[in-house]
């Protein structure tokens, strides 16, 4: 996150004195306080928050998913609003930032009575944010198969909205269960080993196995790899060049574009002939997917998404 500018304090505790407490509610107010354990200590909430602002995108699905009031949100990757997946889910949402920036004048003007905020979020901003809202910022790591769930439950305690995510979580659950019984009944076990891949206008980054759509292609039956070419931590590898293409080669090649740009640079590379001896093209096996869903998404409506995209791709198998 970069650092935040003078002016934009001053704005922050000049708009402060002109919010009311009163809007946050007498009920709330009065209602049992809980602890949720965040990414720098815990934080007390009361009561069920009627205005959430997210400034992650994981944030903003798990508070649809549980049917909480999001009224703020930061743009997808590549995008200039939120992502295709979940627009309709998320109505006319004020936008309030960029994944890396935050426009704090929004946020307030959003007048949240909860934020939710990113994994690498810095303790400076969390700190002026939560002269605004209680500011939970999520404390799970990434990169594992179960962050999402994790995530999921976070952002529901805080929202007061338990119950509700153990059951959208139970949904993605049953989900997994039938798209890897479709993957084990129409692709043979020999045959489902897959690369998912980023096309960018610099070249295709082969995203790490860790992330979030990898993590569920793995649990319906796929065996992914990124062949070492991700560097622990990192989310995906450096630009392949078209002579490397082949370090990508698997017999499934999930390819996803961000933007307009990656779709000019990926059309520019179809008609290389690197491109054409990849294994996955010969088999007709390369499936394109939206990066803001399969690269940048998290949460669980996004995985509800994503094995939709994934029984389709293998439903459409010629016998």
């Amino acid at each position: 996150m970069s650092s935040l500018s003078n002016r934009l304090r001053s704005t922050l505790f000049q708009t402060l004195a002109a919010v009311t407490v009163a809007s946050v509610g007498l009920g709330q107010a009065m209602a049992e306080t809980r602890t949720v354990e965040s990414a720098y200590g815990p934080v007390q909430i009361s009561g069920q928050p009627e205005r959430v602002v997210t400034l992650y995108e994981g944030a903003l699905d798990a508070a649809l998913a549980v049917d909480a009031n999001a009224v703020g949100a930061v743009i997808t990757r590549g995008g200039s609003d939120v992502a295709e997946y979940i627009k309709s889910e998320a109505g006319d949402i004020a936008i309030v930032g960029a994944p890396a920036e935050t426009n704090i004048e929004a946020v307030i003007a959003a007048q949240p009575d909860l934020i939710l905020a990113p994994p690498r979020i810095n303790q400076q901003q969390v700190a002026l944010l939560s002269r605004i809202a209680p500011v939970v910022a999520s404390n799970v790591p990434m990169f594992q198969p179960d962050s999402w769930e994790r995530e999921t439950r976070l952002f529901a305690k805080a929202m007061g909205r338990e119950a509700e995510a153990e059951k959208v979580i139970g949904q993605v659950k049953e989900r997994i269960s039938e798209v890897a019984q479709v993957v084990s009944a129409k692709i043979p076990a020999g045959q489902r080993d897959a690369a998912l891949v980023r096309w960018m206008p610099q070249g295709p980054l082969v995203m790490a196995e860790g992330l979030f759509s990898a993590s569920l292609l793995q649990a319906v039956g796929f065996e992914l790899t990124d062949k070492d070419l991700v560097k622990e931590g990192r989310p995906h590898s450096e630009p392949l060049s078209l002579e490397n293409l082949s370090s990508m080669d698997q017999s499934w090649v999930f390819l996803a574009t961000l933007n307009e740009d990656g779709d000019k640079a990926l059309d520019a590379a179809r008609k290389s002939p690197a491109f054409a001896r990849l294994n996955a093209v010969q088999n007709d096996q390369v499936i394109g997917v939206s990066g803001q869903l399969w690269t940048s998404a998290t949460g669980p409506l996004a995985a509800l998404a994503i094995l939709d995209d994934i029984e389709a791709a293998v439903n459409a198998i010629q016998p």
